[in-house]
């Protein structure tokens, strides 16, 4: 599970976005990593990935609130 290892390295990455192309990125990346779990997830029905996918979806919140409020300014 190639997916599953990025997806946990992409967790435990420290995160620093000090630009907004830096946070587009990782918002883009954090998104497609969930979108490609949730088809596996559709399949297997393995609870162990929808864990995995709300813990990545809580992260792409917090880089979205940070572009918003940077795009707001």
């Amino acid at each position: 599970m190639e997916l599953v290892q990025k997806a946990l390295e992409f967790e435990q990455r420290k995160i620093i976005l000090k630009s907004t192309n830096e946070r587009i990125l990782a918002s883009r990346e954090v998104k497609s990593l969930i979108l490609s779990l949730n088809e596996v997830y559709k399949t297997t029905k393995n609870p162990e990935l929808m864990d995995l996918m709300k813990r990545l979806t809580v992260i792409k919140q917090k880089i979205e609130k940070r572009l918003k409020l940077r795009l707001a300014i």
